[in-house]
């Protein structure tokens, strides 16, 4: 396979993110596409990092670190999720105002 393969590959996961992002109302799904769109960038990285010769494991360290920001945010946005839900009863993103002054 070829580093083209693999770009096609996440060009693909990043759009179906994107459209989860823009299209979705609840917030979990929102939560799950913004997910979806860096594990499309890691692929990204992962595979320039494999093609290269002369920054060969700099792709896997920043891929790395965006797998533990990932999942740093995963943990913040479930527990705001979770919070709203309880104040609300609703994950749906146009009626939740609980920001607003």
């Amino acid at each position: 396979m070829s580093l083209v393969h693999f770009q096609i590959l996440s060009a693909a996961l990043f759009s179906i993110g994107l459209y989860g992002v823009l299209a979705r109302r609840s917030a979990v799904l929102i939560l799950l596409s913004i997910e979806l769109m860096l594990n499309a960038v890691n692929i990204n990285l992962i595979a320039f990092s494999a093609y290269t010769e002369s920054l060969a494991s700099t792709g896997q360290v920043i891929a790395i670190f965006v797998i533990t920001v990932a999942a740093a945010e995963v943990g913040l946005a479930l527990a705001i999720i979770i919070n709203l839900f309880r104040s609300k009863g609703s994950v749906d993103i146009d009626k939740i105002d609980v920001m607003r002054w």
